[in-house]
């Protein structure tokens, strides 16, 4: 899921706002990527990779000039494919810089600065930070009210360090040739530029009759910009002021859809917004649907709308916990949804209906959905340790064991369902992927002292465990169905799961075991067919296995497109015997059962 915090938006905001004289000035090596050849002759082809942007000479410490880097180390920010859209021969995708180091530093508050062999996360001792804070002071008029209410700059910068402005690109298929895009955004105007670089990421992207779409969280909500597919030209950027998170959007009879969230990280509730411009005027919105949390994901299935949703504290005070949700028929009336059918919207499962805990329940996410030979598919989240510091919140450990225990106990893996006959009141769902128990706490046991047990999740998986048996898959991040073949790939935290804070991780290994390295990488799998459990395609991050994450897919045909997440920032180098970090473009051939050549550690993977 990869939530960052929203909580305080017109603080992280004006925060960026302090520091984009330095990044717009950024040395053009910044934007450099490389293309590069098969990576194997029958598996995924890397068809482009994200180049060290930065130099790196130690925590708090200047940053050198370069790359090429006389001083120092070589850094890439760049790290995760966070948008991802296909228009005929072109993949348009959008970055997230250090998204790893963004999420602990807010939502788990891991602002601590931390250096490994993998990656460096400064947060306040970043030169951003450092500078984020100096600047907050001199903003003047240009902040207005925002200034008011910074509140602790030196808590917001500590948070943001490592985030850098994103980038935009397209890569296209018929001449091999990727294009950086960024410079036509912030050479367009000061505004377009202003806009770009107050945006946390490129988190969702999409693409329907001529105009592609590409956005993310920004200064004053969601930034938007918008290109001519067919000529690649760039029509200009917005911000809708009244949401704060976006993540996909979907092509659905005729029509392309968002899914957003209301307000600062969607915690006011989630909208379902309709596309009504044109490349004239590239963006025009109707809501047509209202739901009580904000929306992850959302497919078309059987003639409706279906969405997944993140948990949220929704329109009033009450927390509202991640469900699935239909739509009213598109068929209704005019073609598509319309603004009448806003309040039509019912949820159709959610999360309490399969975990036992309730202090659990309330963290789990819902990811990626497809529809597939009649079913729809759709799968959980899990951010690491984030049930483990609700539960020891809402009930504080009264010792180191206990605290043990509740990292062993709150920590969950990627469940895979599907259900059918929605129109029948209520849907036939099964367990693909699960477990049939899972640890619950009763505060009440022991006199009041609090015990766990295993208590029954109403299921039993009908095809195997949670994680597809890795128990180190926590997040079903996306799903396509190409050549006949329904896919779905994870993220696995094995790798990382070594730098967990050290107080947590034997409560981690309690709970999971130690990771075997042979497993690194995220995971795709695929099912051939309703009627049969999925196959590995790939368990090691198709060729690298520092891509921890599949965080995107788009299918053309046969063919699919993958935006891969990988955070290893400080592994540039390409004379050693690991693979380097950064996001990876890569294209995999779906022909039926194929199975991709084993990744096999070496220079160039």
């Amino acid at each position: 899921m990869h939530r960052i915090r929203f909580f305080a938006r017109s603080l992280l905001p004006a925060a960026i706002l302090a520091a984009i004289p330095v990044f717009v000035a950024a040395p053009a090596a910044s934007g450099a990527i490389t293309a590069q050849a098969a990576r194997t002759a029958s598996g995924p082809e890397l068809l482009a990779k994200a180049a060290p942007d930065e130099c790196f000479a130690g925590i708090g410490q200047p940053y050198p000039s370069g790359p090429p880097c006389q001083e120092g180390q070589a850094k890439v920010n760049q790290s995760y494919i966070w948008g991802l859209a296909q228009s005929g021969d072109r993949v348009w995708f959008g970055t997230g810089a250090n998204v790893q180091c963004l999420t602990l530093g807010t939502s788990l508050a891991q602002t601590t600065p931390t250096q490994n062999d993998d990656y460096v996360c400064e947060y306040g001792s970043s030169q951003l930070g450092n500078q984020l804070t100096q600047k907050i002071g001199g903003l003047g008029g240009r902040l207005g009210n925002l200034k008011d209410s910074l509140g602790s700059a030196g808590n917001l910068a500590a948070g943001l360090g490592d985030w850098r402005a994103p980038k935009v690109y397209v890569y296209q298929t018929s001449t091999k040739k990727l294009t950086d895009k960024t410079a036509d955004i912030n050479n367009a105007s000061s505004n377009d530029s202003l806009r770009l670089n107050t945006t946390v990421g490129m988190r969702a992207a999409g693409t329907y009759n001529g105009v592609v779409l590409l956005g993310g969280p920004g200064l004053l909500g969601i930034n938007l910009f918008a290109f001519d597919s067919n000529s690649g030209k760039y029509l200009g950027s917005t911000s809708l002021n009244t949401y704060g998170n976006i993540r996909h959007f979907v092509v659905a009879d005729g029509a392309l859809y968002a899914g957003v969230g209301i307000g600062p990280e969607g915690q006011g509730g989630g909208a379902v917004l309709r596309w009504t411009g044109n490349k004239s005027n590239p963006f025009k919105f109707t809501a047509v649907g209202y739901l009580p949390s904000q929306v992850a994901d959302l497919v078309v299935h059987q003639g409706r709308l279906f969405v997944t949703t993140w948990p949220s504290a929704g329109g009033s005070t009450k927390a509202t916990a991640a469900g699935l949700w239909m739509s009213a028929p598109l068929a209704n009336g005019q073609p598509g949804l319309t603004k009448d059918d806003a309040g039509s919207w019912r949820q159709v499962w959610g999360v309490s209906q399969y975990e036992p805990d309730p202090v659990v329940a309330k963290t789990y996410g819902l990811g990626s959905l497809a529809s597939y030979g009649g079913y729809l598919y759709w799968g959980t989240m899990h951010v690491p340790l984030q049930a483990t510091a609700a539960m020891v919140k809402q009930y504080p450990p009264a010792n180191d064991q206990a605290g043990g225990l509740a990292v062993k106990n709150t920590q969950r893996t990627v469940s895979i369902f599907r259900a059918a006959n929605f129109d029948k009141g209520r849907p036939t769902v099964d367990l693909l992927y699960g477990a049939a128990q899972l640890p619950a706490y009763d505060p009440k046991a022991n006199n009041g002292a609090g015990a766990w047990h295993l208590a029954s999740t109403g299921y039993k998986p009908k095809w195997g465990s949670a994680g597809f048996g890795n128990v180190y898959n926590n997040y079903t991040w996306s799903m396509v169905v190409a050549g006949g073949s329904l896919y779905v790939g994870t993220m696995d935290w094995g790798q990382i799961s070594q730098y967990s804070p050290a107080k947590a991780l034997p409560g981690v290994r309690a709970a999971f075991g130690t990771p075997d390295p042979k497993t690194y990488g995220a995971d795709l799998w695929a099912f051939d067919s309703p009627q049969s459990p999925a196959r590995p395609v790939n368990t090691t991050g198709l060729g690298n296995y520092f891509n921890y994450g599949v965080r995107n897919m788009v299918a053309d045909g046969s063919t699919i497109y993958l935006g891969m997440a990988n955070p290893m920032n400080l592994r540039t180098d390409k004379g050693d015997n690991v693979p380097e970090g950064g996001w990876e473009l890569i294209r995999l051939r779906a022909t039926g059962n194929n199975r991709p050549a084993a990744y096999r550690p070496g220079r160039g993977n």
